[in-house]
C-alpha cells in the first residue's frame, strides 16, 4: 500500500542528521523551559519598549552617508564588506579613522561616532564589518582567529589608507583585533598608527569576565570547543531559529548584560539586540576558542610610543573596568576614561561623552 503523504516512512538519519536532531531536541527543551514566561516576557518588553522619554525613538540608524562601499576579499575567499567617508572639509595632517567592531556586532556599533565625525567633516573614515559580521561574509572552513582577524584590518588599512597617519579605534573584540595587529607589525604604530583608542575590551584575563561561554571553554579545553563547534553547524540553523523566536528574552539579557544605566533607551537595546541576532550561531562558536585563549599583553609595548585612549563603562560587565585598569597600567601614559552608569556598548549608551572624550583626543593629537 501506497504511504498517505501525511505518515511518511522515515528513512534512515546520517549520523550529520542524528546530531542536528540532537541539537534541535536541545533547542526544543530549552523552548519548553521559557514557554511558560513567554507570555509575561512579552508583556514586560513591550512596557519597556513603550518608554515616551526614549530620546532615540526616531533615531534611524543603519543609513550612514558614505563615499564607497566595497568588497574585499581575503586570500582565503572570504569577502569584506567596507565603508569609506571622505572629508568635506579635509585638513591636511588630520589621521584616517578605522572604526573596529566587537563580537556578535557590526559596523553599526560606531553609529553615534561615526555620525560626529562625518558632521565635522574633516577627517576621514574607514569602517568595515569584521569576518562572519554584518555584511562581511564567512569562513568556509575552520575557525575564527585573531591573528587573522590581524591581518584583515591590516589588508583593510592597505586598500584604504596605504599612506599617512591612521588613528585606530578598536571596541571589544576590535581592541582585541587591534592588539593583534601590533604582535604582528609593531613597526606601524608610531610610523603609520599615531593614535589609538580601546574601548571596553581586554588584553587578556577573559576567564575573569561574565562572557561566561569563552572563559569557561577556555578552561575546559579544546576537545568541548571541536564538539561545540561541530554541533552548531549541523544544527546551526534550527539553533538560529530557536533564537528567532525567543526575542523576547534576548532584548531583556541585552539590556541586562550590555547597558549600565538603570533604565536604558529601549530603541538602543532593540539595536543591539538586532545586531547580535544577526551573527549566526555557527560564527559565534567558531570566534569562541580564540576569545577563549585571548593574551596580549606584551603587544602593548608596541603602543608605549603613541597617544592612546581608553575608554569603559563602570557597570561593564563583559570586559569589566579592571580589564581597561590593567592596559593602563601596562600603558601609563594613556588617557583613561571611566563613564558613570555605562555597560559594554559604551559608545551607545553614553554617546556624548564618548563622542567628547574622542574628539578631545584627535584634536590633541
Amino acid at each position: 500500500m501506497t504511504p498517505s503523504p501525511r505518515f511518511r516512512i522515515p528513512r534512515p538519519r546520517s549520523a550529520a542528521g542524528k546530531v542536528a536532531g540532537v541539537v534541535g531536541a536541545a533547542v526544543g527543551v530549552a523552548a519548553a523551559g521559557l514557554a511558560a514566561g513567554v507570555v509575561s516576557e512579552r508583556v514586560l518588553v513591550r512596557r519597556l519598549k513603550a518608554d515616551p522619554t526614549d530620546p532615540y525613538t526616531e533615531e534611524v540608524f543603519d543609513q550612514q552617508r558614505y563615499d564607497e562601499s566595497f568588497r574585499l576579499e581575503l586570500p582565503d575567499g572570504t569577502d569584506i564588506h567596507v565603508e569609506v567617508v571622505e572629508p568635506t572639509r579635509p585638513v591636511s595632517g588630520h589621521p584616517t579613522v578605522i572604526l573596529v567592531h566587537g563580537f556578535c556586532l557590526d559596523m553599526g556599533t560606531f553609529h553615534f561616532q561615526r555620525k560626529m565625525l562625518a558632521e565635522r567633516g574633516d577627517y576621514r573614515i574607514v569602517a568595515y564589518d569584521q569576518p562572519g559580521h554584518g555584511r562581511s561574509g564567512r569562513l568556509e572552513t575552520g575557525d575564527y582567529d585573531l591573528v587573522a582577524l590581524g591581518r584583515t584590518l591590516r589588508r583593510v588599512i592597505d586598500r584604504t589608507a596605504p599612506e599617512g597617519p591612521l588613528v585606530l579605534v578598536g571596541h571589544s573584540m576590535g581592541g582585541m583585533t587591534i592588539m593583534a595587529l601590533a604582535e604582528l607589525y609593531p613597526e606601524l604604530f608610531g610610523d603609520r598608527v599615531v593614535g589609538t583608542v580601546l574601548m571596553a575590551t581586554s588584553g587578556g584575563l577573559l576567564a575573569e569576565t561574565k562572557l561566561v561561554a569563552p572563559a569557561l571553554l577556555g578552561r575546559v579545553g579544546g576537545p568541548v570547543l571541536f564538539m561545540m563547534s561541530n554541533a552548531t553547524r549541523y544544527g546551526g540553523t534550527v539553533i538560529d531559529k530557536a533564537r528567532k523566536s525567543t526575542t523576547n528574552v534576548a532584548w531583556l539579557l541585552t539590556r541586562r548584560y550590555g547597558f549600565g544605566t538603570p533604565k536604558p533607551s529601549p530603541a538602543l537595546v532593540s539595536y543591539v539586540e538586532a545586531m547580535n541576532s544577526r551573527t549566526s550561531a555557527d560564527t559565534v562558536t567558531r570566534y569562541l576558542r580564540t576569545l577563549a585563549t585571548h593574551s596580549r599583553f606584551p603587544a602593548l609595548a608596541a603602543l608605549a610610543g603613541t597617544p592612546v585612549l581608553v575608554i569603559v563603562g563602570d557597570k561593564d560587565m563583559i570586559t569589566p573596568v579592571t580589564h581597561s585598569e590593567e592596559i593602563v597600567r601596562r600603558l601609563p601614559h594613556a588617557e583613561f576614561v571611566k563613564i558613570h552608569d555605562s555597560g559594554h556598548v559604551v559608545m551607545l549608551e553614553h554617546a556624548d561623552e564618548v563622542n567628547a572624550a574622542l574628539a578631545g583626543f584627535l584634536e590633541r593629537l
